[in-house]
């Protein structure tokens, strides 16, 4: 494998915030730290460009990160949850138990997720170790 390519054996992270530069900007870290071999994708700010979130914009980073695996996903605040939430509600049947949201601080949890994901672990796994660092 070329550096730069991901495998569709490894969970795909989504981060979701209602920044599309935070969005980026942690995606962007993740790259950094961990590497490409993981599918990511992001979704941030409404479509006009604002703060928001978009549940069609998080579909399409689901599917972008799409793994046979599952796709887990770091949200930053409420409505990044609850869009999607719904987004998941709209994916195909046999796709919904396939990708879960993350209840973890969305720059470390992303971090946290895409190295286990690097390792090969799987979703349940990946989800856990971001979740590690929430609050209790």
């Amino acid at each position: 494998m070329k550096r730069g390519e991901h495998t569709t054996d490894r969970v795909g992270i989504v981060v979701v915030s209602h920044s599309h530069e935070v969005a980026k900007g942690t995606i962007d870290m993740v790259r950094q730290m961990v590497g490409n071999e993981i599918p990511m994708a992001f979704s941030g700010g409404n479509p006009a460009g604002g703060l928001g979130t978009d549940v069609a914009s998080i579909l399409a980073a689901i599917e972008k990160a799409w793994s046979p695996k599952g796709v887990a996903i770091l949200v930053d605040l409420g409505g990044a949850e609850s869009n999607s939430e719904m987004a998941i509600e709209m994916l195909p049947e046999d796709r919904r138990d396939k990708v879960v949201v993350c209840n973890a601080p969305i720059v470390e949890g992303a971090v946290m997720a895409a190295t286990e994901a690097a390792g090969g672990g799987t979703l349940q796994a990946v989800r856990a170790t971001a979740e590690e660092l929430s609050p209790r």
